[in-house]
């Protein structure tokens, strides 16, 4: 694998800082070089967030923000495209949280002057994190939904990291976050 960059723009509480550290726990656990740091605005709840995952098959130097990633991770479906379809390479992917189609994001990427990435996923991670955790805390659903989009790490690999990580709080949180993950795998759909 040559180096494989994501940038995840989301907003505070939506989980984007979990969600890189937790690509990279699973990336590592494949035997690969991973790196995960975030970029805060105002740290506050609400406020907008931007997490970077790097995964290389050699040790990772770097730590400057991720500005021509090979996909983008939008939690927040308020966001609008002209601020994360910047810098997406054109061979790049894109995955949305978002109730709009395929289609329907692809024509407001165009309409927003962007031209549409080579692979563009969609998936409602709020209602599948509100179903699940009774919260919208989207990070794990997303998660799921990034690797039915690009495979960048296996799905077995994703639920075995994000059992771990909130198992150490509760198992049944461990549970519904592994939930979150199945369904948004499940879920999204890639055009």
């Amino acid at each position: 694998m040559a180096r494989y960059e994501v940038r995840f723009h989301g907003r505070g509480g939506q989980g984007a800082v979990t969600a890189a550290e937790l690509l990279a726990e699973a990336a590592i656990e494949e035997g690969k070089y991973a790196l995960a740091f975030p970029e805060y605005g105002a740290e506050r709840r609400g406020a907008p967030v931007l997490a970077f995952t790097r995964i290389d098959d050699e040790p990772i130097l770097e730590r400057e923000p991720i500005l021509e990633p090979n996909v983008v991770v939008v939690l927040d479906p308020s966001l609008t495209p002209d601020i994360y379809m910047r810098g997406l390479r054109p061979d790049g992917a894109l995955v949305v949280n978002t109730k709009r189609g395929v289609d329907e994001l692809r024509r407001a990427i165009a309409e927003a002057g962007f031209s549409p990435p080579r692979r563009l996923a969609v998936v409602d991670a709020t209602d599948i994190a509100l179903k699940a955790l009774g919260a919208p805390i989207v990070n794990t659903a997303m998660l799921g939904a990034l690797v039915r989009a690009v495979g960048v790490v296996s799905l077995e690999t994703l639920v075995r990291v994000v059992h771990a990580r909130f198992a150490e709080r509760s198992r049944s949180l461990a549970e519904a976050n592994v939930k979150a993950v199945r369904e948004a795998y499940e879920a999204t759909v890639v055009g």
